[in-house]
């Protein structure tokens, strides 16, 4: 079967995203239900590891844009409270592949006159490589303020990227952040306080990484090693990614922990702070609505 025939590359995890909640009793978080399909779909770290020119999975982003897809088809609930649910649709609904296909059709008709305007101002279709997986309530439009914020990010000297995660901890609600990076310092770029409630605070070291690729482990480490003595918590934040043998590092067992913070999760945190950022709002037809006036 032909490639136009079932659809883009996403269309292939609609069926195993449905089977993953089916096996996490019809809901978990995004990292539950996207490991337990990296694990049964035996997806190589190599795959994993191949990116958009967002700096984000390949892989990862298609699975988002199957749950999108599966949220508009009533499928999956539209909670934006973290968390994937089934439906009683998705729970009682047997898709098959070809299922998938229709489900991806049907959906893809609400959206097929949806355009993207180039450089020149000429119209073009838009490709799921331009966009990040829309998430709750986005509509399918291009996103590409995003693909410049992360260039933006990449441009800034290393003492300007430095001050801007500064300014970011502080928006997050940390106190007394102050970038402290200097030649010989391990790696360190800055400190701050993450006041727990009022009768806990935790001090927290941090890493800024203007890279385009992925951070390995031994930057991990060589964080972790700084670290030592100075503080239980680090922070590090890249405008690339993180390998799988990162993420596992940052967690691992015995030793202090390690936030990451990729190049996606910046953007869609620097979304949620309106930071550099001005808001839009979008309308979007409730034809439902209207259907009962009919």
């Amino acid at each position: 079967m032909s490639k136009a025939s079932k659809g883009p590359e996403f269309v292939k995890y609609f069926v195993p995203l449905l089977s993953a909640l089916k096996e996490l009793s019809y809901s978990g978080t995004p990292s539950e239900v996207k490991n337990v399909i990296i694990e049964k779909l035996q997806i190589s770290e190599e795959l994993l590891e191949e990116k958009l020119k967002s700096g984000s999975s390949r892989v990862i982003n298609q699975i988002d844009w199957a749950r999108f897809y599966l949220v508009k088809a009533g499928n999956l609930d539209s909670s934006k409270r973290g968390v994937w649910t089934l439906t009683e649709k998705g729970i009682a609904e047997t898709v098959t592949n070809q299922r998938a296909f229709t489900i991806f059709k049907e959906v893809q008709g609400e959206f097929k006159d949806k355009k993207s305007v180039d450089s020149n101002g000429n119209n073009r279709e838009i490709q799921e490589e331009e966009i990040y997986a829309p998430d709750d309530g986005e509509s399918l439009i291009t996103v590409d303020y995003r693909e410049k914020l992360l260039q933006i990010l990449r441009n800034l000297s290393p003492s300007g990227f430095e001050h801007l995660c500064k300014q970011f901890l502080r928006e997050a609600g940390f106190q007394e952040v102050e970038v402290t990076g200097k030649t010989g310092d391990g790696g360190i770029d800055g400190k701050g306080i993450l006041q727990i409630n009022p009768l806990l605070s935790i001090p927290v070291l941090f890493q800024c990484k203007r890279y385009a690729g992925s951070v390995g482990a031994p930057q991990i480490r060589d964080f972790r090693g700084a670290m030592m003595g100075r503080a239980d918590k680090g922070i590090l934040i890249t405008t690339g990614s993180f390998t799988k043998e990162v993420e596992r590092e940052a967690i691992r067992d015995g030793v202090s922990p390690i936030e990451l913070v990729d190049s996606n999760k910046l953007i869609k945190m620097f979304e949620q702070l309106e930071l550099g950022l001005k808001p839009k709002i979008v309308y979007e037809i409730d034809t439902d609505f209207f259907d009962r006036f009919k």
